[in-house]
C-alpha cells in the first residue's frame, strides 16, 4: 500500500465509465516518458476497474505546438483542458531570462489553479544523502497564482523603470534604491483571498487524512505585509473556520505569557491527545534547516509561491530527487486541475532511454487518485516500490547505488507494467 494520502477526490469524476483526459506530452524526454508510461496507466486501470476507461486526448504545448502551429500553448488545447477539467502534462521548455513566460505558469494562472500539491516520501531502497531519509513524510500546499510569479517586472535601464523607482521612493525618507539607473523592479502581490483559500485546502487534506500538523511557511520577518500577512491570516482562520478541530501555536503562545509554562505546555498535550490537528509557523530559512535536522516534526506545509518553489524541491532531494516527485496543480473549488512531472526537460539526455519516469507516473497516480480511481494507483505505486527494493532503476539511481541494475527508461517502465 502506498504512502502517499490521497488527495481528495472529485466528486464529479467519480463512478464515470469513460474519462477524458488531455494529455501535453512535453518537450525533451516528455515523449518517451509519455510512451513508456501510458500501458502502465491503461493496464492497472483495466485490472482494478471492469467498467472505467481513461481516454487519453493528446494535446500541443512547448516546442513541439510551436514547431507545429507557431504557437507555444493553441487555444484548441486550452479549449481541451477547460472542457474536460483535468489534463496531464510532462516538461515544458522555458527560456531563462528572456522571452516568453513559462507555459506552466501561465496554464496556472488561465485556471486559477491555486494550489500546487506536492506529496515528498521517501521509498526504500532509493539512494538519499540523508542518514534516515524515511523519515521525511510531508505533503507541500504552495500558493499557485501570486508572489513574484505574476510577472509584474520592470526592466532595468527603461524609463516606465525609473518613473516607478521615483514614485515608490517618495513614500521614503532613507534611499531605498541604492542604484537607480542599473535597478529592475519586480512586485510581490499576495492578498488575503488568495492566501485563505489556500490555506484552507492544507488543513482541509490534514483532517481528512488525520495528520498532525499544518505549518505555514513564510518570511514574515523580513516581508511583514506580504509573507506576515500569510502568517497572521493563516492563524486567523484556523481559530475561526475550524474551532475545535485545530489547537493554535498562536494559542500557545498567548498561554504561555498569560499562564505560564506549564498551562501552555499541557493545553498543547491535550489538544495532542485528542487528536487536534496543530496550526503552527516558522521562518522560511530556519524551514529549510529544520527539514535536514528534524524532518519528521512536520506533516502539511501551506506556504506561499516562491517559498513553496524552492522547498518542494530541496524536499525532492532528500529522499531521492525531483525524478520521482509528483506533482498537481488544482482549483478546490471549480475543480479544474492539471497533473504534471515537476522536473524540466532534460535535452542533454532526451532519446537516449536515460529519463526516470517516475515523477510523471507518480503524478498521475495523483491524476487517478482524483479521478476516483485510487486502487489503480495503489497497484502502480506498488510496482514502483518493488523496482526499487530489487534495485532495477534508471541510470540517474544507478550511479548512486551499489548492485543497482541499470535499465532504460522503457525496461523500467516494462518491468512496472509486468509486476501490476
Amino acid at each position: 500500500m502506498k504512502d502517499i494520502d490521497v488527495i481528495k477526490t472529485n466528486s464529479a469524476f467519480a463512478g464515470k465509465e469513460v474519462t477524458r483526459i488531455p494529455v501535453i506530452v512535453g518537450d525533451g524526454i516528455g515523449p518517451e516518458i509519455w510512451v513508456g508510461s501510458r500501458p502502465i496507466l491503461d493496464k492497472a486501470i483495466k485490472k482494478t476497474y471492469a467498467h472505467r476507461r481513461i481516454d487519453w486526448i493528446e494535446v500541443l504545448a512547448g516546442k513541439n505546438a510551436y514547431e507545429k502551429t507557431g504557437k507555444w500553448l493553441p487555444k484548441e488545447t486550452l479549449d481541451a483542458i477547460r472542457e474536460d477539467k483535468v489534463a496531464i502534462k510532462g516538461p515544458l521548455e522555458t527560456p531563462i531570462g528572456i522571452g516568453r513566460r513559462s507555459l506552466t505558469v501561465t496554464m496556472r494562472q488561465k485556471f486559477d489553479l491555486y494550489a500546487c500539491v506536492r506529496p515528498v516520501r521517501y521509498f526504500e531502497g532509493v539512494p538519499s544523502p540523508l542518514k534516515e531519509p524515511e523519515k521525511t513524510n510531508m505533503t507541500i500546499f504552495r500558493e499557485n497564482t501570486e508572489d513574484v510569479y505574476a510577472g509584474i517586472e520592470f526592466a532595468q535601464g527603461e524609463e516606465d523603470t525609473k518613473k516607478l523607482i521615483d514614485y515608490l521612493q517618495s513614500f521614503y525618507d532613507d534611499d531605498k534604491f541604492r542604484f537607480r539607473n542599473t535597478t529592475a523592479i519586480g512586485i510581490k502581490p499576495i492578498s488575503k483571498e488568495g492566501s485563505l483559500r489556500l490555506i484552507t485546502a492544507a488543513i482541509d487534506y490534514a483532517i481528512e487524512n488525520n495528520k498532525e500538523s499544518v505549518t505555514l511557511v513564510h518570511k514574515g520577518n523580513i516581508m511583514k505585509f506580504t509573507e506576515g500577512g500569510f502568517e497572521k491570516w493563516g492563524y486567523e482562520l484556523a481559530e475561526r473556520k475550524y474551532g475545535d478541530k485545530i489547537f493554535s501555536m498562536r494559542t500557545y503562545r498567548r498561554l504561555l505569557k498569560d499562564g505560564g509554562r506549564d498551562v501552555a505546555d499541557q493545553a498543547l498535550k491535550t489538544a495532542k491527545k485528542e487528536g487536534l490537528v496543530i496550526i503552527k509557523d516558522i521562518i522560511a530559512d530556519n524551514f529549510l534547516q529544520q527539514i535536514l535536522l528534524h524532518p519528521e516534526k512536520f506533516d502539511v506545509i501551506a506556504t506561499t509561491n516562491l517559498n513553496g518553489d524552492y522547498m518542494s524541491d530541496a524536499l525532492a532531494a532528500q529522499v531521492g530527487g525531483i525524478g520521482i516527485s509528483p506533482g498537481a496543480n488544482i482549483n478546490y473549488d471549480t475543480g479544474y486541475a492539471i497533473f504534471e512531472a515537476t522536473h524540466g526537460t532534460a535535452p542533454d539526455i532526451a532519446g537516449l532511454g536515460k529519463a526516470n519516469p517516475c515523477s510523471f507516473i507518480l503524478s498521475a497516480c495523483m491524476l487517478l487518485d482524483y479521478i476516483g480511481m485510487p486502487e489503480a494507483s495503489d497497484l502502480i505505486t506498488t510496482a514502483i516500490e518493488e523496482a526499487f527494493k530489487e534495485k532495477k532503476v534508471t541510470s540517474d539511481f544507478a550511479s548512486l547505488m551499489d548492485d543497482a541494475q541499470e535499465v532504460s527508461t522503457s525496461e523500467f517502465c516494462n518491468i512496472i507494467l509486468e509486476k501490476i
